[in-house]
């Protein structure tokens, strides 16, 4: 089942984590998991067009609620004649806390269906909608856009090519379609469709027979015509949908309300991961900090006045979760039966850049400018996030279990002479040489390496003068040395950078956690 780990993935996914592990790993798979695309009328957001909208109706403003309140109605009345000509249910759900994917699921099971419409839902949940009100000041009557609830019908599908899904739509004025699909689930209909052998868990893969062409599937996912794929999905559930839009000749304008990315290490064995993972967890959590989950979201440097960096780590029936959330966006990983996965899911695209030219300047100069919702920047939607889960993967390759800590401590903690120089002992848990050790260990270096002058400043800061500055530098100089001296570091050749040696991360990652735990975790792990 297992094969040759340099033929099934790109050598720059996640390589170190990949070589690291090399001999447990049999494949890396990345691309979509979870995606919200979302329809939306724009034109209808905007208070003169809508306005405007009423008016080319026919409807006066004292009728405003009644011919709403008769498209909705009508919108449900064609929900309901769908679901009777596919035999099928149409339920009313109580709370919209209620798991409407997992009663959707027991209905698909229970009555097995294996492709079309599995059941529709409607539930009454907020949304931002229309609404009629008066204005002291001008003594008219006028259209305001506030937060309110309305109806909602979700159309669970097994879609002939996309798999489960569900088409979420909102039954009043702007009349709001959500489709939310998964691209495992895709790949399965792919993989079917190409005849290929898999083994499935979830919405996972531990095995794909032809992993290479498997990826191949997933790349072209993100070229995908997508208003050509999901207009038909429209048309089946909204069959009022030409009628509402015919007043001012509208069209819906997709974009993507969120995004899951994720990079998938299939390992041979379950216990292969087992072995392996609380390590991870205890590094992703003592040791990344708000520098490092920047970096892994494409953010080097300091955070910025608005930005929020929190880490989460929760314990689920499937396993132990870490979670790092950065604004409105996160980067996570958790173990899947055989599999590791590290996930970006992308709320916020603002924080992202793509090299484009401005919306309405066609002709001029491209530039970095900020990822847009819309579905011409979803390629590199995709790029992002998977350069994330790379950089993700390539700081968890630092985690060594295969040593004791006292095996890996011994030696730094003693003094050693190489040659005629004498090289003092480490005190790893004392502070100067922690805070050392910390620092060269730091996410950012982890790929690109650092110079003095990065060590200097996460040391001491910006020095007040050029004499100040020398005397730092001599005593950074010194102390690279003594890392060097102890193997923890190396010179990069014909440079002025250090990067950390295999044996530095796995004695520095070892040391720092012991550092930071605390007497009750260490005395409880030896128990």
């Amino acid at each position: 089942m297992a094969t040759n780990i340099e033929k099934q993935t790109k050598p720059e996914v996640g390589q170190a984590f990949v070589q690291r592990h090399q001999g447990d790993v049999i494949g890396v798979l990345h691309g979509w998991d979870r995606v919200r695309l979302q329809g939306t009328l724009r034109s209808l957001y905007y208070q003169p067009v809508m306005e405007r909208y009423v008016r080319q109706a026919g409807v006066m403003w004292t009728g405003f609620k009644k011919f709403a309140s008769t498209l909705t109605g009508r919108v449900r009345e064609e929900a309901e004649k769908l679901a009777a000509a596919q035999s099928r249910p149409m339920v009313y759900v109580g709370s919209s806390r209620t798991d409407k994917e997992k009663m959707a699921r027991e209905i698909q099971e229970r009555d097995g269906v294996k492709s079309g419409l599995i059941a529709i839902l409607s539930c009454v949940e907020p949304c931002h909608t229309w609404f009629l009100r008066g204005n002291r000041a001008t003594k008219k009557l006028e259209l305001r856009m506030e937060w309110g609830r309305c109806l909602h019908l979700y159309f669970y599908w097994m879609h002939e090519q996309l798999g489960f899904l569900h088409v979420r739509l909102q039954t009043w004025f702007p009349f709001l379609i959500q489709i939310c699909l998964n691209g495992r689930e895709w790949l399965g209909r792919q993989m079917d469709e190409a005849g290929m052998s898999y083994r499935r868990e979830d919405n996972c893969y531990p095995w794909i027979g032809d992993l290479e062409r498997a990826q191949r599937m997933m790349d072209q996912q993100q070229r995908t015509d997508w208003p050509g794929l999901l207009g038909p999905l429209v048309e089946q559930c909204h069959r009022m949908d030409a009628e509402i839009r015919r007043p001012l000749k509208i069209a819906y304008y997709w974009t993507s309300a969120q995004s899951e990315y994720a990079t998938d290490v299939m390992f041979g064995e379950r216990e292969k991961l087992v072995r392996i993972y609380p390590a991870l967890v205890h590094h992703g959590v003592m040791s990344f900090g708000a520098e490092q989950v920047l970096l892994f979201l494409g953010r080097p440097g300091k955070a910025g006045v608005h930005d929020e960096v929190k880490t989460d780590r929760r314990r689920r029936v499937e396993g132990v979760r870490v979670k790092h959330w950065l604004n409105g966006n996160s980067l996570k990983y958790y173990d899947k039966g055989s599999i590791l996965r590290s996930e970006v899911t992308i709320n916020e695209p603002k924080d992202f850049r793509v090299y484009r030219r401005a919306e309405d300047q066609q002709e001029g100069k491209e530039k970095w400018r900020t990822l847009r919702r819309g579905l011409a920047d979803f390629h590199r939607r995709a790029e992002v996030s998977r350069a994330a889960t790379d950089r993700h993967l390539t700081a968890l390759a630092a985690v060594h279990v295969q040593s004791t800590l006292a095996q890996e401590a011994v030696r730094v903690c003693q003094a050693i002479r190489r040659g005629k120089q004498y090289y003092r002992a480490l005190n790893p848990l004392g502070d100067a040489d922690g805070e050392l050790m910390a620092i060269v260990n730091r996410g950012e270096f982890a790929i690109n390496g650092f110079r003095n002058r990065d060590v200097r400043v996460h040391l001491y800061g910006v020095a007040s003068d050029k004499r100040q500055e020398r005397k730092e530098m001599a005593a950074v100089g010194r102390k690279l040395r003594l890392l060097r001296g102890h193997g923890l570091i190396a010179k990069v050749s014909k440079t002025h950078r250090y990067v950390v040696t295999e044996k530095g991360r796995r004695t520095i990652t070892a040391l720092l956690a012991a550092r930071q735990a605390s007497t009750e975790k260490l005395t409880a792990l030896a128990a």
